[in-house]
């Protein structure tokens, strides 16, 4: 896999700090989310270059509507399930799907270690995010219930299996255009256009998305650059590392691989902005960091049953076979 997976946590790194460069905008999340894809997408097209019209097929134009899509789901599912149960859901389940979407349609079943490591580094982000948000989850669950009744409290499960189920669609929609963009990069597409794309299309559908959310903010000069790397930074360069990786890496570890996100927020929250981590969280991050180191090793290919020795035998009695071939 070379560099690959280097690459593909490089953009994780760079996603992971989305977060933080956020927090010094004060606009709604929908439409802090629509700009960063607007500009990022045109970045990514104007990358492309004349490649971007050969790269035109139905594949990446549907993983342009899925890049969209997930935003909208993404943000929609926060707002009914709280950021740290609706993060979960919807990174966590991102590599699942994958694997089985790459399992399905390209018949590359997922080994064992990838399984178990990713099964790990699930936990691992869900014991990260949530263990970071039980403590403000348990004040405003203890709040809610003494302020609403059964049949708020009724309300309130059925937004939750709303939020929950919407945020498995963005799971699912994350991995179906990482599996088009895979596909179009493994039958020798460029990167660089297979993104432009993808992105390039999904940054056309959120034009009107900003518009109704509106743009005034944007005339801050800390909104701006917020917007300006968001865009730039966590968006167009993360996503040209990412296709980079996926030149070498198969879909699903990078989908595992991109799990460092969270782990890269919740060190940035700790260092710049002073938040404390709680001891499932630490448990949670090392126990991320440990699966990702897991998946990223290349594993070892031999037949089965054979050693290196036995190898080495192969090879000289197949040698030995051709200089009696070329006996007279």
């Amino acid at each position: 896999m070379r560099n690959g997976p280097l690459a593909v946590v490089a953009a994780s790194v760079l996603w992971g700090t989305a977060g933080t460069a956020g927090l010094l905008v004060s606009a709604d999340s929908v439409a802090l989310a629509a700009a960063r894809l607007v500009v990022g997408g045109a970045a990514l097209a104007l990358v492309a270059g004349a490649g971007l019209k050969r790269a035109v097929k139905p594949g990446l134009l549907l993983g342009a509507v899925a890049v969209a899509a997930y935003q909208l789901c993404f943000f929609a599912a926060v707002s009914r399930t709280g950021v740290a149960i609706g993060t979960v859901v919807a990174i966590g389940s991102g590599p699942v799907f994958t694997g089985l979407l790459s399992w399905v349609l390209h018949g590359r079943r997922p080994t064992r270690r990838w399984s178990a490591a990713t099964a790990a580094a699930v936990l691992g982000c869900a014991a990260l995010i949530v263990g970071g948000g039980a403590e403000v989850g348990a004040e405003a669950g203890t709040q809610a219930g003494a302020e609403v009744g059964a049949q708020a409290g009724a309300e309130v499960g059925a937004q939750m299996v709303a939020g929950v189920g919407l945020a498995l669609l963005g799971g699912l929609l994350y991995a179906f255009y990482a599996v088009m963009a895979a596909r179009a990069i493994g039958q020798g597409g460029q990167s660089n256009a297979v993104m432009g794309v993808m992105f390039g299309g999904a940054a056309l559908i959120m034009v009107p998305v900003l518009a109704v959310s509106g743009v005034g903010w944007i005339g801050e000069p800390r909104a701006l650059l917020a917007v300006l790397y968001l865009g730039l930074g966590t968006t167009a360069l993360s996503y040209f590392l990412y296709g980079r990786g996926l030149r070498t890496t198969p879909v699903a570890t990078a989908a595992t691989l991109s799990l460092a996100e969270p782990a890269v927020a919740a060190l940035l929250g700790l260092v710049v902005l002073g938040e404390r981590l709680a001891p499932v969280s630490i448990a949670g991050l090392v126990l991320l960091g440990l699966s990702l180191v897991a998946v990223a090793v290349p594993e070892r290919r031999q037949g089965r049953g054979r050693t290196p020795e036995g190898e080495r035998a192969a090879g000289e009695g197949r040698t030995a076979e051709r200089e009696l071939e070329s006996q007279p």
